[in-house]
């Protein structure tokens, strides 16, 4: 059964409660407080075996307070939770001496894993001072969780010297990883070397890495210093390191090994005090299957493998949004230039619409279909005048009503009208008569 006091102290009420059922769960006695001057209080009096805070507090920020808690308690693990979740709150929770550092939200699982940890093994964290003006360049940006690994990881890596192999697609930030590893590490005041292996010749690559004494091949015409020389006491980034000869591999390892090399034409071994950051955008596990990278060398460079997320996971994750189709942003634009009706104006057109119904026409259609309209409202006109006008001269209405109406362009349209004009649907079309009707038609029209 666990056993041990932690100190919790976060102005959300909610987490301070899932906090404690979670601890308490644990079997591990919990104490919760909202403010810094509080937690400050139990801590100076040697109160708690651990401390779980978050950085942003009514009365003072923990990045502050985690010096003081330090330097007088310097072996309490003090984890840091934040939902501030960028890379330069990461370095500054290192930095400021944090066991570990959270992002919210986070899983209580993983967070009850590391307060088991922090207990078993506690440790020293020497905390090394840093400018506020040292976090204003922050290279890295990015919220998805994957990044938030990231930060987690790099955060670990600053004080120490382990060999770091970044892998990722082209363009994810592969060489902003290695520069923020050296600008915010122990080597810092040192040099930051970096070398495309893709675009030196193969034949100059180990010049170019290791130098070469004169006289060591044609055209070494004076001494020259490499890059391992270059980067004495600082960092040597190798990016597209699969792309190395295999000549230049075996010089490598023999660097990682023993941390000396010899420079092309010379004999004497030269030490070296440098970190090697290496990267790689292809797998390096099927080079060695190809037998193209040597299996020894990966292993000596994948002390610590740092695997970037690519830019369709960025997207995907809501890092700057996944982008639109391209007609999208013109629709938008259009749809916000554009000038909004009146609702009176809005409801006459789709009164219109309505009563149009599926008879809206564009183009020649709707030319076409506008004057057939036009010609059957004058042609209903004309025939109530002429009926008017037949019985103001007291004429039976029989022969207006037989006579016939010219073709409807649209068929029967015809058969309604003559309906209403109280004639025979079967008369108003002149194809549909018989010869009967027509001759008796013909009698009536000359007796």
């Amino acid at each position: 059964m666990p056993a041990g006091s932690i100190l919790v102290a976060d102005d959300d009420t909610a987490i301070r409660t899932v906090l404690n059922q979670a601890l308490s769960r644990a079997g591990y006695e919990v104490r919760l407080t909202g403010n810094a001057a509080t937690l400050w209080r139990w801590v100076s009096q040697g109160e708690g075996d651990l401390v779980i805070t978050d950085v942003v507090m009514p009365d003072e920020n923990a990045f502050d307070l985690l010096p003081r808690i330090k330097k007088m308690r310097p072996n309490l693990p003090v984890i840091v939770m934040s939902a501030q979740n960028t890379f330069m709150t990461a370095i500054r929770a290192s930095e400021r001496g944090a066991y570990e550092y959270l992002p919210k939200p986070f899983d209580l699982k993983e967070l009850i894993t590391i307060v088991g940890r922090a207990l078993a093994e506690p440790k020293e964290r020497v905390s090394s001072a840093a400018d506020e003006g040292e976090f204003d360049s922050i290279p890295l940006v990015g919220r998805s969780p994957a990044m938030q690994e990231i930060y987690r990881v790099l955060a670990r890596l600053m004080q120490t010297d382990l060999t770091v192999m970044i892998s990722g697609e082209s363009g994810t930030g592969k060489e902003l990883v290695a520069r923020a590893l050296h600008d915010y590490g122990k080597r810092r005041n040192g040099p930051f070397v970096a070398v495309n292996m893709a675009a030196i010749p193969r034949d100059l690559i180990e010049s170019e890495l290791f130098g070469h004494e004169r006289g060591a091949f044609t055209g070494a015409n004076t001494r020259a210093s490499g890059r391992f020389e270059q980067a004495e006491g600082g960092t040597l980034f190798l990016d597209e390191i699969g792309d190395m000869p295999m000549e230049a591999q075996t010089r490598l390892l023999r660097v990682l090994q023993q941390g000396e090399y010899t420079t092309v034409g010379g004999r004497t071994p030269i030490k070296t005090d440098v970190r090697i950051v290496a990267a790689s955008n292809k797998d390096l596990r099927i080079l060695i299957q190809q037998g193209l990278f040597r299996e020894d060398l990966f292993f000596r460079l994948n002390v610590v493998p740092l695997r970037l997320p690519g830019r369709s996971a960025a997207q995907e994750a809501g890092h700057a949004g996944t982008r639109a189709p391209q007609a999208a942003p013109l629709a938008r634009q259009r749809a916000r230039t554009r000038k909004p009706r009146a609702p009176a104006c809005r409801a006459l057109s789709a009164g219109r619409h309505h009563r149009l119904g599926d008879r809206r026409r564009t183009g020649a259609a709707g030319g076409r279909f506008r004057r057939q309209r036009a010609a059957r409202r004058r042609e209903s006109r004309w025939r109530g005048r002429g009926l008017l006008v037949l019985a103001l001269l007291g004429l039976p209405e029989r022969r207006a009503a037989a006579r016939p109406l010219p073709p409807h362009p649209q068929g029967n349209r015809g058969a309604s009208v003559d309906r209403r004009a109280g004639g025979d649907p079967r008369q108003s079309n002149p194809r549909r008569r018989s010869a009967g009707s027509q001759s008796q038609y013909a009698a009536e029209e000359n007796p």
